[in-house]
């Protein structure tokens, strides 16, 4: 695995490659982007997802993803989610001058879902969601739950999601990667009250 780093205040990007013997990922990400996404993983359903973070959380992503996906989609999805996390902490860097929390509740006709995020340093997932069946197409909804695990224990981040609502299982899922997109978005935001200040009264996060 291999980390390029950019360190300039100006551009918050990271570009983190996962090697292993089920998958080949690599993960380019800007924090202070526009929203752009180019995504080649060869699982569909979360490239609409992985678009929903980029565009509400006006983050570029560029994600290339070779996996066994002839076995299933899990490794593949999995290992997105920890080499995105990388990605994430890699591009904050040492969080000084963020507004650290965010949240978000977002609404897709019946269904609606919270996300709250905060980047504590310290991986932790409560993760709320009776999906109303267990697919949307091929993709296996319960994988939702292993992006997101992946996602904070290498982000290092505390991560509440609720749907608390929703008859359609794509309106719910599609409700939780807005919601998070936007509660990201707000939590990686510089505060400038806060320039220069880590944003913890223990000195460090």
């Amino acid at each position: 695995m291999s980390a390029q780093i950019s360190s300039s205040a100006s551009a918050r990007t990271a570009t983190i490659k996962r090697d292993t013997l089920e998958t080949k990922v690599s993960v380019t990400v800007n924090l202070d982007g526009t929203g752009a996404a180019k995504f080649s993983t060869g699982v569909p359903f979360l490239e609409h997802m992985l678009d929903q973070i980029a565009r509400h959380g006006l983050v570029d992503l560029d994600i290339d993803a070779d996996g066994d996906t002839h076995i299933d989609d899990h490794h593949t999805v999995e290992d997105i989610g920890i080499t995105l996390g990388q990605a994430v902490a890699k591009a904050i860097g040492d969080r000084k001058g963020i507004r650290r929390y965010g949240h978000a509740y977002v609404p897709l006709d019946e269904a609606l879902s919270r996300v709250v995020i905060d980047f504590s340093g310290r991986p932790g997932l409560e993760m709320h969601v009776d999906f109303t069946r267990g697919n949307v197409g091929t993709f296996d909804l319960q994988l939702t739950y292993e992006f997101f695990q992946g996602f904070v224990n290498h982000a290092g981040v505390t991560l509440h999601i609720d749907n608390l609502r929703g008859a359609n299982a794509h309106h719910q899922i599609e409700t939780i990667f807005k919601a998070f997109g936007r509660a990201l978005r707000m939590a990686a935001e510089p505060d400038p009250r806060m320039a220069g200040v880590m944003p913890s009264t223990k000195g460090s996060l």
